[in-house]
């Protein structure tokens, strides 16, 4: 059958009498545009360039992501610094009309006085693996907590904990001479594990990573810094590029970067609190040219180059 004879549709009744076929007797060679029903699968078919594609089928396109949880908070007395969130970064196939919501993960809470910290709160996109929340960080005593990156060791020598495979990296070792001095080991990033502490000097937070998804580079996910002692003035650890806080003592360390996933810093002996971790981030990028403009949550848009960017601090949503 010719394509001529295939296509000479009509109007009936005020509709339009589109050609039929099955599976097997679709046109062929097939053009783009070409449309008609198959009796095979009950459904209106496009030919797209390459393949038949159902009509009920939503078009798609793709978008790029960056996923960063919320950063552990340090511990307090003899303590480690904070694990930064996990963070994903990558590629999805977004679906016309559908809605993806995001979901933003706070930065664990500080805590009191001769307490470890606390872990952050997952951050979520659907359609996306988790990012996990940091790990906390050891204090007065016990080991620094698993998380998307691992808090740090207290300063009674206890150990670093595990990050998350593929999203971030282990805290640091805590440390002490056996006698006086104790420090804390620092929380692990995105990019690097925390470091681990000597008798003078607290770890320093493992190092984020960088992404370039909003036409700037920035670092995310860095690990918080120990803690140091204040009775020899030995310091704490700095934080690690991506947000994470500085480990100090007597309520000098600091918390961790707002929407970095950051760790914050462990305040070592003997008397303070410790500061938060700081919150996650969602950030998704399309291009431009498929950009729906509608979202919930109020997020942050720009562009850069032909794509759009959708940075959400906040819980929220964008349908495609």
């Amino acid at each position: 059958m010719s394509q001529a004879n295939i296509f000479a549709g009509f109007i009936r009744n005020n509709a339009l009498n589109l050609p039929q076929w099955t599976t097997g007797t679709r046109p062929s060679p097939a053009t783009t545009g070409m449309a008609g029903y198959n009796t095979s699968f009950n459904v209106i078919e496009v030919y797209n360039g390459t393949a038949w594609q159902a009509s009920n089928i939503a078009p798609t396109y793709s978008a790029t992501y960056l996923i960063v949880a919320g950063g552990g908070s340090g511990g307090t007395n003899n303590s480690g610094g904070g694990g930064a969130g996990g963070l994903l970064t990558g590629t999805i196939t977004l679906s016309v009309g559908t809605t993806y919501t995001a979901t933003v993960g706070a930065g664990g809470a500080g805590v009191a006085y001769n307490l470890p910290g606390n872990n952050g709160s997952n951050s979520t996109f659907t359609g996306v693996t988790t990012a996990i929340g940091g790990g906390a960080g050891a204090g007065g005593g016990p080991n620094g907590a698993s998380g998307g990156s691992g808090g740090g060791g207290g300063g009674n020598a206890t150990g670093g904990a595990a990050g998350t495979s593929g999203q971030g990296n282990a805290g640091g070792n805590g440390s002490s001479d056996g006698a006086t001095y104790t420090t804390g080991g620092g929380g692990g990033g995105a990019g690097a594990v925390g470091a681990n502490a000597t008798v003078s000097l607290g770890g320093n937070g493992g190092v984020g990573l960088a992404s370039s998804i909003t036409g700037t580079s920035t670092f995310y996910a860095g690990g918080g810094g120990g803690c140091g002692d204040s009775r020899g003035s030995k310091p704490g650890g700095t934080g690690g590029a991506g947000g994470g806080g500085n480990g100090g003592f007597n309520g000098s360390s600091t918390a961790g970067a707002a929407n970095t996933g950051g760790g914050s810093g462990a305040n070592g002996f003997s008397s303070g609190s410790s500061l938060s971790g700081g919150s996650g981030v969602v950030i998704i990028s399309v291009p431009t040219s498929n950009y729906s403009g509608t979202t919930t949550g109020s997020p942050t848009i720009t562009t850069s180059g032909s794509n759009t960017i959708i940075r959400f601090t906040a819980s929220g949503s964008y349908t495609a």
